[in-house]
Parts: structure tokens; C-alpha cells; sequence
């Protein structure tokens, strides 16, 4: 007779292991409180002092806030005319949302395969993926390793192109000793739960000047330009991507704490390293 095959026990299930956990302090709690108690939830002054803020850290360049660090690219494309029968050169390694922002606006994302060591788009490959339709060039700096900017917009000089660096995860880092966002063409940083800082969701886009932001403002908001006490015109199509006062609050608390985020990020970083006997990139960023 046959011998019952034994019963599979299945593996004991491990815990959970979050990818992140953001840390909200008690004085931004009490200042959330505030802002709801105000009476001004929505887009308003916590928004208007968080882009304030922002644009200190990058240096004075004009920063507009978003309730995503996704629209903030697909906003950038439509500023540099990027549309229709057009293509952007992006990068396969990086979440969906980098190539869907150029489906969003009609284009076409042409993958550039990755450095094996820096885990960031090949530059050495870029030029020959280029053809008469490229219009931008949309790099990441994936988990916060910039990629370097100084072959990048070398790249995209020599060709007329313009960038959008999905910079999410890399707020606080530097290149060049300059850090990233101070400098370059359209930078785009994401502010959701599991990126160095948070503003629950959100993100800002840093822009170039202040015809641009303009324009990012009436994208931002139903393409919205206002006058006098009530009136407003419609000169685009535009969403509705407004960081509401809540947020920024949540924003303006983190901020603070950005290098001490950043460290603890590098330190966990480290840990994983060496438990998985993986070499360490040595570069300028995070």
C-alpha cells in the first residue's frame, strides 16, 4: 500500500517590513490643528510659505507645490511643448509613473537601458536613441543617486533637448557641490509617505523662471488665470493638482528635519549593503 504523501506545512509568516515610516513630530500635529481650526484647508498661505521655503533650499528659483510628484512631470512636459508625435527618452528602471506622464501627454517613452552600477539611465546610450522627433530627456535618480548632470545636460545641449529630472528621492542630495534642484532645467520632487520628506502626498517642480511658473500655476489648476477681485480667463487646459494648506503644513514641518532624514536613510542603507555583501556606490549623492 501506498504511504500518504506528508502534509506541506506552510513557512511560519514573517512581519510586516515596511519600506518606510514617516516621522510626523508633535509640533507639526498641533500646527495641522491649527490650519484646520483656521478655517483655510485648502490651497492658500501654508502653501504659498511651503514654495517660499522651498525656493530658499534650491537656491531662489521659482518652485510651484502640487498634490503629486507625477503631475509635476507631465506639467513640465506640456510647459516644454513636448506632445503629440513627439518622444522623450526615459529610463525602464523607475516606477510607472515616469513613463506615464509621457503617454499623458501624447508622447512617446523610448527606453535607454541602465548603468549596471549606478542603477541610473546609461548616459554612453542616450545619443543613439535620439532621433528627429526627441524633444526631452527624463532621467531619475533612482533611490536618490543623482545621475550625473554634468554628462547629461551635455547631452542635452548638444541636441537641443530639454530635461525633466525625477529627482523624487533625491531632495538633499548634490552634484558637483551643488545640490540638486539649485540648477539644471525642470526638476521634479516627490513628497509622498515613502520619500525623504513628506507632505502626505504632494510635490513641487522647480522651474526657471517666472513666466514659467505662471504657466505651471494655470496647468496646476483647471488653467485658471485671475483678475481683479473675481474676474478669471481659461487660456489652457489645465487639471486640478493644487496642494491643499493641510498638506503643506505637513511639509513645512518636514523640512526642518531633511538632513537628519537623509542620514537615517543612508545609515539603513549601509545596513542593507552589507548584509546583502552588495559594494557600496560611492557618489556625491544620497
Amino acid at each position: 500500500a501506498r504511504t500518504a504523501e506528508p502534509a506541506l506545512i506552510p513557512p511560519p509568516a514573517l512581519p510586516f517590513l515596511p519600506f518606510t515610516r514617516p516621522t510626523i513630530d508633535d509640533e507639526t500635529i498641533a500646527g495641522v490643528t491649527e490650519v484646520l481650526r483656521s478655517g483655510w484647508i485648502t490651497s492658500g498661505p501654508k502653501v504659498k510659505e511651503f514654495e517660499a521655503k522651498l525656493s530658499v533650499l534650491f537656491g531662489g528659483r521659482p518652485v510651484r507645490a502640487f498634490n503629486s510628484g507625477t503631475c509635476t512631470m507631465e506639467i513640465a512636459l506640456r510647459i516644454a511643448g513636448v506632445g503629440p508625435g513627439h518622444e522623450v527618452i526615459t529610463t525602464p528602471l523607475s516606477w510607472v509613473a515616469t513613463s506615464n506622464v509621457i503617454l499623458e501627454v501624447g508622447a512617446k517613452p523610448v527606453f535607454v537601458d541602465i548603468d549596471p552600477v549606478t542603477r541610473n539611465i546609461d548616459l554612453a546610450r542616450i545619443e543613439a536613441a535620439i532621433t528627429p522627433a526627441t524633444r526631452a530627456i527624463i532621467p531619475v535618480d533612482l533611490a536618490g543617486q543623482p545621475v550625473d548632470r554634468d554628462r547629461l545636460y551635455a547631452i542635452a545641449k548638444k541636441h537641443n533637448l530639454r530635461v525633466v529630472e525625477d529627482a523624487a528621492q533625491s531632495i538633499g542630495s548634490t552634484w558637483g557641490g551643488k545640490r540638486i534642484g539649485s540648477f539644471g532645467d525642470f526638476v521634479s520632487f516627490s513628497f509622498h509617505p515613502n520619500k525623504n520628506i513628506t507632505s502626505i502626498e504632494g510635490g513641487c517642480l522647480v522651474l526657471n523662471n517666472e513666466a514659467e511658473a505662471k504657466l505651471a500655476e494655470q496647468y496646476r489648476l483647471q488653467g485658471v488665470v485671475r483678475s481683479g477681485t473675481d474676474g478669471m480667463e481659461v487660456e489652457v487646459v489645465g487639471g486640478k493638482y493644487n496642494l491643499t494648506d493641510v498638506a503643506a503644513r505637513v511639509g513645512l514641518g518636514q523640512l526642518p528635519h531633511l538632513d537628519t532624514f537623509n542620514a537615517q536613510r543612508r545609515d539603513l542603507a549601509r545596513i542593507y549593503f552589507e548584509l546583502l555583501n552588495t559594494p557600496v556606490v560611492h557618489a556625491s549623492g544620497l
